[in-house]
């Protein structure tokens, strides 16, 4: 992700690190593996979360009719400066029009 990548955070695509038809659970476990915060707008990640209590990956969820990086880039990359360490930890990150806020995983 370009604007990510300006803003000096490190990124990698799916489809860099993998099959990118892989199911959910398969891109959560590499993300658990490795490292990664998983950065999605599909709920998938955030119920699978949820529903099995896990403590990782974070998850960086994106909500609201503009969902791509680039249209939200500000209120992005100020979310991931503010909530980086909860992130490292364990966390949801919810990013909506106008607003953050963080969960601490497991839900």
């Amino acid at each position: 992700m370009p604007v990510l990548a300006e803003a000096g955070f490190e990124t990698v695509q799916r489809t860099q690190v993998g099959d990118p038809s892989a199911p959910d659970r398969e891109i959560m476990d590499r993300a658990v593996a490795n490292g990664y915060v998983v950065f999605s707008h599909a709920l998938d990640f955030s119920t699978m979360l949820a529903l099995t209590h896990a403590s990782g990956p974070s998850l960086v969820q994106l909500r609201g009719p503009k969902v791509l990086p680039e249209q939200i880039a500000d209120l992005l990359i100020q979310s991931l400066d503010r909530f980086h360490v909860d992130l490292e930890a364990g966390a949801l990150l919810l990013i909506e029009p106008g607003r953050s806020r963080v969960r601490i995983l497991p839900l």
